[in-house]
């Protein structure tokens, strides 16, 4: 784990794969979700470093990254990845995000220049336009029964980023998923300051302007952020001239599809990028 300062905030990353002193290999950044540590990534990751490298970092308010008090912007989370990049002497990056990290991926490739492919998961470009979290699954969120453990906090506010088949299946999964939460989740002030800035989020009217390579996938059964929001984004991207935009849906994916169906992610991400 390293660590760099971002106008003030210490934002800490690791990287993974074949980097020399020479950056002969290609470098894909992950991005992830609101109040989640860089372990979301872990199985792109392990499937990606063999032949890039791969760089994960805390979003400010998580895990080994500072957590100052708001508010947080997306702008300023996407400055803190330019300021990784920068510290590795990265010129060009492939960009994932999924979720917030999305978000932030979005405003990284307007607001800079080292982007050279977008990958875009269970996302939006916010708005007005976009299809907001369902009301059932916002309750869920935030009306946690009065006796629930803080295990079991976790596990209730989660269950509605995952499958009904996979969180009942899956319980050793699903157990360390929540230690390595107890580890690194955003305190609830940052949480805070991290969903106000996503309700702040609006890219749509400038997304005409990116011009490089970008793949979207979504969950059809995201009950977070509905699917209906890539397709929104992909129509908005598509508007560029030069924009080769892809979206494809991932039958019955949950939000965290990419954790339960990560095989078939994961190669269809290097696919991606191999070809870009």
């Amino acid at each position: 784990m390293i660590t760099v300062d971002s106008d003030g905030v210490t934002i800490a990353y690791e990287t993974r794969g074949p980097a020399t002193p020479e950056r002969n290999a290609e470098t894909v950044v992950f991005l992830e979700g609101l109040g989640y540590g860089r372990w979301m990534w872990r199985w792109q990751a392990a499937a990606l470093s063999s032949r890039y490298e791969v760089v994960l970092l805390d979003n400010r308010g998580t895990g080994d990254s500072d957590a100052p008090d708001g508010p947080y912007s997306i702008a300023q989370m996407a400055a803190d990845v330019d300021a990784v990049l920068s510290a590795l002497d990265v010129d060009e990056a492939h960009v994932v995000g999924a979720s917030m990290g999305g978000m932030i991926a979005q405003r990284y490739a307007l607001d800079f220049d080292r982007t050279t492919s977008l990958s875009l998961l269970c996302t939006s470009h916010g708005g007005p336009e976009a299809v907001p979290t369902p009301p059932e699954t916002k309750q869920r969120m935030f009306d946690v029964p009065d006796d629930a453990d803080e295990r079991e906090v976790i596990r209730y506010k989660m269950r509605p980023a995952m499958t009904d088949a996979f969180f009942e299946s899956r319980d050793d999964l699903i157990s360390r998923i929540v230690d390595w939460r107890l580890a690194s989740d955003a305190p609830e002030h940052a949480r805070t300051a991290q969903a106000e800035a996503v309700a702040a989020f609006d890219s749509s009217d400038e997304l005409a302007a990116l011009d490089i390579p970008t793949l979207i996938l979504h969950g059809t059964e995201d009950r977070v952020l509905p699917v209906e929001n890539g397709q929104l984004l992909a129509d908005e991207i598509a508007e560029a001239a030069d924009a080769a935009v892809v979206f494809e849906e991932y039958d019955g994916g949950s939000h965290l599809f990419f954790i339960e169906q990560a095989g078939a992610v994961n190669d269809r991400l290097a696919t991606f990028l191999n070809n870009v």
